[in-house]
């Protein structure tokens, strides 16, 4: 009897032990796009377990919050517009026109003027969320995907896959008034918290530029080196960065590994194994952790960002794409 209570200690003692090195991102709500199963798995960021699996449009890929965090908004790719998801009731309230084949997009500071790449019509959309209309359609280059805003509104990034170029956009004449050629097929960009540059991550080129928002010179190109993975396999794309300007993590797509950088000297200090095909990454709200979304492998890893270690996949749909959290 004493042995069996000791052993009860013990094991009770473990659970308190590993539970306290748990990061404190209690309370938040994460939503994931699976763009095979056209649908938004809704995570609980206290069990991490799956809450919720909610029918959307077709393709579901870049997804966003409303400022207020009421909505979700839904690139439906194959739909051919955003839908906007009622947070409260899980239902569809809307859609916004977007143009054919949108794929990723960004909201101004004011919340109310979305940027919208459209794939297929190397246009980015303007709409109004509140009138739900189309303000302006801006040319850019062939396939643009990445869109990034300035903290202050004033400047957009689109970067087009095919032309390999980071477009900077002038947000009160709504003109493309400079191009910045980067490595092949930049996936994302997005600016600092303090909006002096800006991060473009390429595919096909392996690498990330960083550049000065400023002058639009590069300032960086980072490379990755993996021990046992071929360069082909180190497709960055995703890109998470802290809001002190300390940390940059980038998810290097078939790589199955998220690059930990030092976001001030550029250089990279760790590789974080997740799950296959990483895609897009989102930080808690308290940056205590870090969620990916794993193409392949059908899953999210939850990553704690102290100990850049991986605490715990969640399984959730096919192809899981994009990820965003609602604190």
């Amino acid at each position: 009897m004493r042995q069996g209570n000791k052993k009860s200690q013990i094991l009770a003692l473990t659970i308190v032990f590993a539970s306290a090195f748990l990061p404190e991102a209690g309370g938040e709500t994460v939503y994931v796009s699976n763009e095979k199963d056209n649908t938004i798995t809704i995570l609980d960021g206290d069990s991490l377990e799956v809450t919720a699996t909610v029918p959307v449009g077709l393709r579901p890929r870049g997804i966003i919050l409303s400022h207020d965090g009421s909505e979700l908004y839904i690139c439906a790719s194959d739909s051919d517009t955003v839908e906007m998801l009622d947070l409260e009731t899980l239902e569809v309230a809307g859609t916004l026109p977007s143009g054919r084949d949108p794929e990723l997009f960004v909201l101004h500071p004011n919340g109310r003027i979305l940027y919208i790449a459209n794939e297929d019509d190397a246009l980015i959309t303007t709409v109004d969320v509140v009138t739900r209309d189309i303000v302006a359609e801006i040319p850019v280059g062939v396939e643009p995907e990445g869109m990034g805003v300035s903290p202050d509104g004033r400047w957009l990034v689109n970067t087009s896959e095919t032309t390999n170029m980071a477009h900077f956009i002038d947000t009160e004449t709504l003109e493309v008034v400079d191009n910045v050629l980067v490595d092949p097929r930049p996936r994302v960009a997005q600016f600092t918290a303090d909006g002096r540059f800006v991060w473009v991550s390429s595919e096909i080129g392996g690498t990330v530029a960083v550049i000065d928002a400023t002058t639009r010179a590069i300032v960086a190109t980072i490379g990755f080196k993996l021990r046992g993975i071929s360069r082909d396999s180190i497709q960055p794309v995703g890109i998470a960065l802290t809001s002190d300007g300390a940390l940059a993590f980038v998810a290097l797509g078939p790589a199955n590994r998220i690059a930990v950088v030092d976001a001030r000297s550029f250089e990279v200090e760790d590789y974080i194994l997740v799950g296959q095909r990483v895609w897009n990454v989102a930080l808690s709200a308290d940056e205590s952790r870090l969620y990916t979304a794993n193409g392949v492998s059908n899953d999210v890893t939850v990553i704690d960002v102290a100990r850049r270690k991986a605490i715990k996949s969640i399984t959730v749909g096919r192809m899981p794409w994009g990820v965003v959290v609602r604190p």
